[in-house]
C-alpha cells in the first residue's frame, strides 16, 4: 500500500469535507429544512474541523458519515442542545454530583465522571437525566473544541440497581453519533464482578471504532491512566476535590500570578479600594520600578506612558520568548498562537508569548488565566489594547516548574465604550457575560521535541502539515487493522476447510472399496 504524501492527503480531506457539506445541502437539507437547528446547519457549513471528525470517524466514507451528521443534527433539535442551560435542568441534578467534569487524565484529556452508585433507574427522569449530559458534552466542546475527553464510570458501592442500560446506551451514543472524535477513553473502575454480564453487553455497542478506547482498571490499576493528584482517596488518589454545587467545578481558570507577586483579584480590589486610594500619593513620589507593590489597574494611566519606556521594557520582557506562529481570528482580538503555547524542556526554553491584535474601533480590555496560576507569570495579566493596536504578553514558568500538558489558558477580552476613565477590576464585573470573548489554549512541546527533525524534513518546499500526516496515519492504522481483521478469517476458514477435507478422507478410508 502505498503512503500518500502529506500534502496529498490534506487536498483530499478538503474535497471529502466539500463533497460531504454538497451533499448534506442536495441530499438532507433540500426538502427537510425544519428537521434540523439552523445554527447547527450553518455551522456544518463553516467549520471544517466539525466535518472532518464526522468523516474521521467514519473513516472517510462520505455515506456513512452523512448518516451520522443527520442523526446527530436532529438529536441536536430534539434535545434543544444549542439552548441548554443550568436554567433547562432540574437543579437536584446538579447537586448530586452523580455527573461532572473535573481533573485531567496523564495525557492531558478531560476528565468526565459518572458516579454510577448515585444513579437511580427512574422513567419519569429519564429525559432530563439525558438533557444534563448532553448539557455538560456541549459546555465542554465550547470551552475546549476539538479536545477529546476521558470518561470515567467509578463503580464503587454499586449495584445492579444502579444499572441502566438505556442510559448507558445513551452515553455511548453521544460518543459514537453525536459528537465524533470525542472520546479518548473510557476507563470502568473497580466494577463488582456480578455486572460482568451487562458491560458484555456494552461493549458490544461500542462497535469496532471505539472497542479499543474501553479499559477495565483496579483500583491500583487505573493510576496507569491518571495521576493520583486527579484521583479521589477510595481509588488510591491525594485529590482533595468534593463535588459541591453552585458553582459548576469545571470553570478552573484562575488569573496567573505577575511579575510582582500575585494580582489583586475583582472581590479584593473592591474591598482594598479605600486602602489603594489613601495610598496613592505616596506611590506617586516613588518611580514605577522601584514600587513593587501591585496598583489597580486603570485605563487613563496607560495614556500617559512614554513610549520609548514601553518599547525597553518589551523588549526587555520579550527577548528569548518563544513566537507564537498561528493566528485565532477573533471578534475582538486575532490571538496569536491559535490554539497551544509551546514549552520546551531546556532551561532557556521556559518562555512564549501570547499576541493580542485589537480589530476592531474601541478600545479593548484583556484578562489571562489559567489553571496553574502557582507555576507561571505572565505580563501584563491584565490591562487594555487601542483600536489597531498589539499587545505582546510574556508568559514564562516560575522557579523549577515544570509545564504539564494539563494546563490550560484563557484569554477574556470586551470592548469598552468609555475607557478613559474606567477601572479594570469594576468594568469585568459589570460587563455582561454575553458580549466577553474567551479563546483556551493548551499547552504542548511538539516543537521543542521536533524542532531538529522539522529542519530536515522538506516536502516540496514546502510545511509538514503534522495534522494532515496524524490523520493519514490514522486512517492507514484503520485500514490495516481491517486487513489483520480479515487475514485472520480467511486463516479460520483455511483452517476449517482443512479440517473439512481430513473428515471426508477418514470417512472414504473406513468406507471401505465399493462392493
Amino acid at each position: 500500500m502505498a503512503e500518500l504524501d502529506p500534502q496529498e492527503a490534506g487536498q483530499d480531506l478538503e474535497r471529502k469535507i466539500e463533497e460531504t457539506r454538497q451533499r448534506f445541502k442536495n441530499e438532507l437539507l433540500q426538502d427537510s429544512s425544519d428537521k434540523y437547528d439552523s445554527r447547527d446547519v450553518e455551522r456544518l457549513q463553516t467549520d471544517d474541523a466539525l466535518v472532518e471528525g464526522y468523516l474521521t470517524w467514519r473513516l472517510y466514507v462520505v455515506d456513512d458519515a452523512l448518516k451520522m451528521i443527520d442523526e446527530s443534527l436532529q438529536w441536536r433539535k430534539e434535545f434543544g442542545v444549542n439552548d441548554l442551560n443550568e436554567s433547562v435542568i432540574p437543579r437536584w441534578m446538579f447537586e448530586t454530583g452523580a455527573v461532572y467534569l473535573h481533573g485531567y487524565d496523564k495525557e492531558g484529556n478531560k476528565l468526565f465522571w459518572f458516579k454510577v452508585k448515585l444513579h437511580v433507574k427512574d422513567a419519569k427522569t429519564t429525559m432530563d437525566k439525558k438533557k444534563y449530559v448532553a448539557f455538560w458534552l456541549e459546555r465542554y466542546a465550547k470551552k475546549e473544541p476539538g479536545m477529546p475527553l476521558t470518561v470515567v464510570f467509578d463503580m464503587a458501592d454499586s449495584g445492579l440497581s444502579n444499572i441502566d442500560m438505556d442510559f448507558v446506551k445513551y452515553v455511548i451514543n453521544c460518543f459514537k453519533v453525536y459528537y465524533p472524535k470525542f472520546l479518548s477513553k473510557m476507563i470502568i473502575v473497580d466494577m463488582p464482578w456480578i455486572m460482568n454480564a451487562a458491560w458484555k453487553i456494552v461493549k458490544s455497542w461500542l462497535g469496532p471504532e471505539a472497542i479499543s478506547k474501553l479499559k477495565f482498571a483496579s483500583r491500583s490499576e487505573v493510576q496507569t491512566f491518571i495521576g493520583p493528584e486527579y484521583l479521589p482517596p477510595h481509588m488510591g488518589g491525594t485529590d482533595p476535590f468534593k463535588y459541591s454545587y453552585p458553582p459548576l467545578p469545571d470553570d478552573e481558570f484562575q488569573t496567573p500570578i505577575c511579575d510582582n507577586g500575585p494580582i489583586v483579584s475583582e472581590d479584593d480590589a473592591e474591598s482594598k479600594e479605600g486602602e489603594l486610594e489613601s495610598r496613592e500619593t505616596l506611590e506617586a513620589s516613588f518611580n514605577s520600578e522601584i514600587v513593587t507593590k501591585t496598583k489597580k489597574v486603570n485605563f487613563l494611566d496607560d495614556s500617559f506612558k512614554s513610549e520609548d519606556g514601553d518599547k525597553v521594557d518589551t523588549n526587555a520582557r520579550t527577548r528569548g520568548a518563544r513566537k507564537p506562529l498561528t493566528t485565532f481570528k477573533g471578534p475582538l482580538l486575532d490571538v496569536s498562537p491559535a490554539e497551544e503555547l509551546s514549552f520546551g524542556s531546556g532551561e532557556t526554553e521556559k518562555k512564549c508569548l501570547i499576541i493580542l491584535s485589537n480589530v476592531t474601533k474601541n478600545q479593548v480590555a484583556y484578562k489571562v488565566r489559567t489553571t496553574a496560576p502557582e507555576k507561571y507569570r505572565v505580563k501584563p495579566s491584565s490591562s487594555s489594547c487601542e483600536p489597531g493596536a498589539s499587545v505582546e504578553i510574556v508568559v514564562s514558568l516560575h522557579g523549577s516548574f515544570q509545564a504539564s500538558l494539563q494546563d490550560r489558558f484563557l484569554v477574556m477580552a470586551a470592548e469598552m465604550d468609555n475607557a478613559g476613565s474606567q477601572d479594570l477590576a469594576q468594568f469585568w464585573k459589570e460587563v455582561p457575560k454575553a458580549k466577553i470573548m474567551e479563546h483556551r489554549c493548551v499547552l504542548s512541546f511538539l516543537l521543542t521535541h521536533f524542532s531538529a527533525l522539522k529542519r530536515k524534513i522538506k516536502i516540496h518546499g514546502g510545511k509538514l502539515e503534522l495534522m494532515r500526516v496524524m490523520a493519514c496515519n490514522s486512517r492507514l492504522e484503520q485500514k490495516l487493522n481491517t486487513c489483520v481483521w480479515v487475514q485472520k478469517v480467511l486463516v479460520g476458514l483455511v483452517f476449517i476447510l482443512m479440517l473439512l477435507n481430513l473428515l471426508c478422507l477418514y470417512l472414504l478410508g473406513t468406507a471401505g472399496p465399493p462392493s
